[in-house]
């Protein structure tokens, strides 16, 4: 019993000095070297001896600025890769080209301000990219072309204010869409055309004051919407109508709402659809007229309406009145002027007959 424990001891020694001799030291390597640690180990550039059956490879929390061209070429085994919380300014084209099993990026809490065509090349197989915390302003078709097999993104709190139409155009597997606090004011049809795969739209925390028509119809299979703390101070009835999902829950609280009785009307009709929710109805604030500032929409919803129906009724009675009065006057004329013609006509003959 004593000589297999020793003999086990050994072995563990060997193994552990045998691992010791991949890793650089400030790394932890781990489970028969598939996990490779090197978090808060003050890299200012990416480790050169890396074990190539690493799975997972921890490298947040450095000093890492750039990511050079083929740079895990000796470690295509990567499932994970953790980066976030450095100072990655630099993304190289082709600098994942070789990490085809790769299915986790993380790169949140990094300087990246943009990513060109050769960023994503390598990663059909990525499920998720964390971009969260970067300094990002616009997204376009080159963004991310190659990301085929992509079901999450996270894109929040950069200072993203322009998307165009074909940005995720190559993202049929996306299912939640990650755009919290940054810095968009409209939402232009065709921009999540390609989204049907959709279930989370997260777009809270920007300056949303106008949603097209139709941009929600591509997305059908949506279950929450997140529009809170925008700028809109109204909605187009249409711009949900067109969301065809069999139930989706959306957020609208924090919006500087405009509480006139079109808004009442929208989102009466809006409630009585069966598989839309608004689940924070009862939360959302007036910020217009002056005189409702702060009350809750529900609040005010009868007494505005009712005060404008009977003001509308009143004209409209009044309109309709004046209409009547003018046309029983005109008629009177006109039946005065016919009755003076008869009886002058009736003068001229009398007179011919005394001759």
């Amino acid at each position: 019993m004593k000589e297999l424990l020793l003999l086990l001891l050994l072995v563990t020694e060997a193994s552990s000095r045998s691992n010791s001799s991949w890793c650089r030291p400030g790394c932890d390597c781990r489970g028969d070297l598939k996990f490779t640690i090197c978090s808060r180990a003050r890299f200012t550039h990416l480790p050169s001896r890396v074990p190539p059956t690493t799975e997972l490879l921890d490298l947040s929390d450095n000093n890492i600025s750039v990511i050079p061209e083929r740079s895990f070429s000796k470690n295509r085994k990567l499932r994970i890769l953790l980066l976030q919380n450095n100072n990655i300014s630099v993304v190289e084209d082709g600098c994942f080209s070789q990490l085809e099993f790769l299915q986790k990026l993380d790169l949140s809490w990094n300087r990246i301000s943009s990513l060109t065509e050769g960023f994503s090349l390598g990663l059909a197989f990525l499920r998720e990219l964390q971009l969260a915390h970067n300094r990002l302003s616009s997204l376009d078709s080159r963004s991310f072309l190659h990301l085929d097999g992509l079901q999450r993104l996270n894109l929040t709190c950069n200072s993203i204010h322009t998307i165009q139409v074909r940005s995720f155009s190559s993202m049929s597997t996306l299912r939640q869409l990650h755009l919290q606090d940054n810095q968009l004011t409209s939402l232009r049809s065709g921009i999540f055309s390609m989204l049907r795969s959709l279930e989370v739209l997260n777009v809270a925390g920007n300056q949303i004051s106008e949603t097209e028509m139709g941009v929600f119809k591509p997305l059908t299979s949506m279950t929450l919407l997140n529009l809170a703390d925008n700028l809109m101070s109204t909605v187009y009835f249409k711009s949900f109508l067109n969301i065809h999902t069999y139930s989706t829950h959306i957020l609208l609280e924090g919006n500087p709402w405009n509480c006139d009785c079109d808004l009442q009307r929208v989102f009466r009709k809006l409630r009585s659809i069966q598989r839309l929710f608004l689940d924070d109805y009862y939360n959302l604030t007036c910020q217009e007229p002056p005189v409702l500032k702060d009350y809750r929409l529900m609040d005010v919803d009868t007494e505005l309406c009712l005060a404008e129906t009977v003001t509308v009724l009143i004209i409209t009675v009044t309109v309709v009145i004046t209409v009547l009065a003018a046309m029983l006057m005109g008629e009177r004329k006109r039946k005065k002027k016919k009755k003076g013609k008869h009886w002058t006509q009736q003068g001229e003959l009398s007179d011919e007959s005394d001759y």
